[in-house]
């Protein structure tokens, strides 16, 4: 699952998968260990079940996701309010980001 995250982070794809019981559509822009020591991806929701206007931004635990797919659909670029070297990712350990 982290080498299919990996991928998608470095060739800017679109993933779905389900995530708290919800299916997801989203735009990976980061991929690393948490300060907590998780693997985590940092992604922008842009479809499924659920998505609350401000909340799009979202840090997912790479464990708790399941029916992990990438769409070979690709996207542009960073989303608004995006930065490099995530504050909630360990700097060492980030495997890769736009």
């Amino acid at each position: 699952m982290l080498n299919k995250i990996v991928s998608a982070v470095r060739d800017r794809h679109v993933l779905t998968f389900v995530y708290g019981g919800i299916e997801r559509t989203v735009e990976p822009h980061a991929v690393g260990v948490s300060k907590l020591g998780n693997d985590v991806v940092r992604c922008y929701q842009t479809g499924g079940e659920q998505v609350p206007e401000g909340q799009e931004w979202m840090l997912c635990e790479l464990s708790k996701i399941a029916k992990l797919h990438d769409t070979g659909t690709s996207f542009s670029g960073t989303r608004p309010g995006y930065r490099r070297g995530d504050k909630d990712m360990m700097r060492l350990y980030i495997y890769a980001e736009l």
